[in-house]
């Protein structure tokens, strides 16, 4: 066994199953050796404190004889990588930070104690029972053609399944024909970018910093629009090739765009043949009255319709969906066949399963209860006194605050992670810069925590807001 901080596990299960494949690959059994655990120790996967097997189970395992497993370990006990004292066994030394990999380091940073950024659902409700279901059906039915190259429009199963489903969950008219399967938003974004060939790509001020980048690092020109009270405001559009817009949950503001916006969009692409990209990130989650439906449905020639299960189900299945005016079909699959061939197979088939025998749409409704309640829970914190954006729907919520970097200095304190309304201006708002009268606040992404975490990662952010509050004098309820 091995012995780590807090914690045992079985060596084979993870960390010496890597070292027989280092082992085996490396010339020489000792140098493959010394070199799979220095990797794995460098790299943090061996944390520090660490305890390694016995020599004579190590030999056993790898099929080496105990002398080669010894003369390794004394090897990097003598280059400080382990450490070995009588009686005690051989455990992995505590290192200078920058002997560790910086993106390990990066990733360790990147997860906080208490966690409401916002863009991740709790994925640890990801169903996994019913994932398998479905997948152990589609492979039982899938035709051999379906492990071969594929249309890089995606498999035709999903494609009909999504037809359906979105017609009646979020009223886009998407034939299947006119659906290609991405892997996510982001490639879909990405490879509309290229088809347009450099076009200026109006997008939502504030909005999602990550996608500007997209539409910049492939070819395109980002142009600001305005976000009030009522969404987009379309009346900025000048003359972009398409316009990026979050029309049932606005990110980060939160707030849906008005029918009369929704109306005038659309009357814009028409008059100007320009393009719609309707980024539906959330729209399955609306809490206080039904789901607002598509835009796509009101002009689907003018509307590119992007969606994804990275909300529903989770981020790591990469699927997502394109629904195209038929203009675009042909030259948006040529670019998907020239970026990735396909996305993978038997996720698509799998995903197609879960929707035709509904078990999606069960899933989405326990979820869409389930995010509910923690907004409720979020609201009965924060109380009447406070400013609160977007909580009618999606997975965020929008808290203004009078010193955006006062309140993030207590929430780091804390070991709070949250976002920040600041990074996400065109032109962002510096810590300790002025804001010009643009509004501050924190973006509270409550469906992040595991549901175990919440209670105890709110009880956190009433800390921190009740320390701002008493920072400025303020007396909001709670």
């Amino acid at each position: 066994m091995v012995r780590g901080p807090g914690h045992t596990t079985d060596f084979w299960s993870g960390v010496g199953a890597e070292l027989r494949r280092g082992s085996e690959a490396a010339a020489g059994r000792r140098a493959g050796l010394e070199h799979a655990l220095r990797d794995a120790v460098r790299a943090g996967r061996l944390a520090p404190g660490t305890r390694l097997p016995a020599t004579r189970r190590l030999a056993t395992e790898l099929g080496i004889s105990r002398g080669t497993a010894k003369a390794a370990y004394d090897q990097l006990v003598a280059e400080g990588y382990l450490t070995a004292r009588q009686g005690s066994g051989t455990e992995v030394a505590p290192l200078p930070s920058d002997t560790v990999s910086p993106a390990v380091g990066d990733a360790r940073a990147r997860a906080p104690r208490f966690d409401l950024r916002p863009g991740s659902p709790d994925v640890g409700a990801f169903p996994a029972a019913a994932w398998l279901r479905s997948m152990r059906r589609a492979i039982a039915t899938a035709p051999s053609l379906a492990y071969d190259y594929g249309d890089p429009r995606g498999r035709i199963e999903l494609r009909t399944a999504l037809s359906g489903y979105l017609g009646r969950a979020r009223g886009v008219l998407a034939p299947p024909e006119r659906i290609v399967i991405t892997s996510g938003y982001v490639q879909g974004l990405a490879l509309l970018t290229r088809v347009l060939d450099g076009g200026a790509v109006a997008m939502e001020d504030p909005g999602m910093p990550f996608h500007r980048d997209v539409v910049r690092r492939n070819g395109g020109t980002v142009v600001p629009v305005r976000v009030d009270g009522r969404g987009a405001c379309v009346e900025d559009l000048v003359a972009p090739a398409a316009v990026v817009v979050t029309p049932a949950h606005q990110y980060p503001t939160g707030v849906p765009l008005h029918p009369e916006r929704r109306r005038a969009l659309t009357d814009w692409a028409r008059r100007h043949g320009g393009l719609i990209v309707e980024d539906d990130y959330d729209g399955e989650f609306r809490y206080d009255r039904q789901p607002l439906g598509a835009l796509q449905g009101m002009a689907p020639n003018h509307v590119v319709y992007l969606g994804t299960a990275s909300k529903t189900l989770g981020p790591a299945l990469r699927l997502g969906w394109m629904v195209l005016p038929p203009h675009l079909v042909d030259a948006v699959a040529d670019a998907k066949l020239h970026s990735d061939h396909h996305t993978e197979s038997m996720g698509q088939l799998a995903l197609a399963e879960m929707i035709t025998s509904h078990a999606y749409d069960r899933h989405v409704r326990a979820c869409r209860l389930r995010y509910r309640r923690r907004r409720d829970q979020l609201l009965d914190l924060l109380g009447p006194g406070r400013d609160v954006r977007g909580i009618a729907a999606g997975l965020h919520a929008l808290i203004e605050v009078p010193d955006e970097d006062g309140v993030l200095a207590r929430a780091e304190a804390e070991g709070l992670a949250v976002g920040r309304l600041g990074d996400h201006w065109h032109v962002p708002g510096a810590p300790g810069a002025s804001y010009d009268g643009r509004p501050q606040g924190l973006v509270i992404g409550y469906g992040t925590p595991r549901q175990r975490a919440y209670p105890e990662t709110l009880e956190v952010l009433g800390k921190v807001l009740d320390g701002a509050a008493g920072a400025t004098g303020a007396t909001g309820e709670r």
